[in-house]
């Protein structure tokens, strides 16, 4: 009988593509996935922005434009890649503690007009 491999997603800071974190998924329920952080030197930089968008996101509602403020500060500043290393095109990421969670699409998103 054969282990399950576990499957390992990174999160890159985008300045460098130094791998800041990897996430080992154990779970999801799609479309979202949930994974344990395993850090990584730089990993304490960006966790700010993380927790910046966790605080807006209870206010979304109302203020979606401060979310999306933030939220794109968190995609200007890391990258995700897929298990075999190609980046993720589009990916709506949440970091709380040592737990991550996040969708993600193969296209990137259509822009408003």
């Amino acid at each position: 009988m054969s282990e399950a491999v576990e499957e390992v997603w990174a999160l890159q800071r985008r300045s460098d593509a130094q791998t800041v974190a990897e996430f080992v998924v154990y779970g999801g329920d799609f479309p979202w996935l949930n994974a344990r952080i395993e850090p990584r030197a730089g990993f304490e930089e960006v966790r700010p922005l993380f927790a910046e968008v966790l605080s807006r996101l209870d206010g979304v509602g109302a203020d979606g434009g401060s979310w999306e403020q933030s939220y794109n500060a968190v995609r200007a500043a890391v990258l995700l890649r897929y298990p075999d290393g190609g980046e993720v095109p589009e990916f709506l990421l949440h970091i709380d503690g040592d737990e991550a969670w996040w969708r993600w699409s193969n296209e990137p998103f259509e822009e408003d007009s």
